[in-house]
């Protein structure tokens, strides 16, 4: 299987299915696209040509048979290798899941739109500021920490099903913008944050997007540099 995925500092979608896959130990080659921009005539773009009809990352092909969507993915390594607990194995809880990771995919536009995903960056002074002045984020924000707080205390952790699941992975994302933006949290969803960020998955994924050393100015709209 080849995973195409797109700047580790910045690609949330691109996150998600990798540190699922790597942190199940499920086998694939990386395939990074840069993000050198978004124009139809670019080098990502014809990059993806004639693989994915999106033209976008992620993007799964295994023998030839492509799958580029985020949840997608992660359905389809569920149900390509079962002998890994992808979900939670309880039916209840596996619904549960998909409903959290559901409403990430669809929702929180407010956070994704003013908290893009920088891994590398530290951003506290913005984190207030947009929390200040955004009400939407600040709505995103409790919802989050909300869902996070119910599944921990319903599952006891550490994670939030008990087990490392893709909805851990699917928030992985959601974790690092809280981090770079140091948006407030109680101190329950920190302890998972910090799980979150030290799991094997997540930690190698971290580790190649500050190794990147590639500034992307159309994907920082705080900064002027590193």
């Amino acid at each position: 299987m080849q995973l195409y995925i797109g700047n580790k500092n910045y690609s949330s979608w691109s996150m998600r299915p990798w540190v699922l896959l790597r942190h199940f130990g499920i086998p694939f080659d990386e395939v990074m696209v840069r993000f050198d921009s978004f124009d139809p005539g670019s080098q990502f773009k014809q990059t993806l040509a004639g693989k994915s009809p999106t033209g976008k990352v992620p993007l799964l092909v295994d023998e030839g048979f492509a799958v580029w969507d985020t949840l997608a993915i992660a359905e389809y390594a569920a149900e390509r290798f079962p002998q890994q607990a992808l979900w939670p194995r309880d039916a209840r809880q596996r619904a549960r899941a998909r409903s959290l990771c559901a409403e990430m995919h669809s929702g929180f536009g407010a956070l994704r739109s003013h908290c893009p995903m920088n891994i590398e960056a530290a951003l506290p002074e913005v984190g207030a500021k947009v929390l200040a002045e955004q009400p939407a984020v600040a709505a995103d924000l409790a919802r989050i920490t909300a869902l996070w707080t119910e599944a921990l205390q319903a599952s006891g952790g550490p994670f939030l099903f008990g087990e490392f699941s893709n909805a851990d992975a699917y928030f992985a994302p959601v974790v690092a913008r809280l981090r770079s933006y140091a948006l407030p949290v109680p101190a329950a969803v920190q302890a998972y944050m910090d799980r979150v960020w030290a799991s094997p998955g997540v930690a190698a994924w971290v580790a190649d997007a500050l190794a990147e050393q590639d500034f992307l100015d159309f994907e920082e709209p705080y900064r002027r540099q590193r």
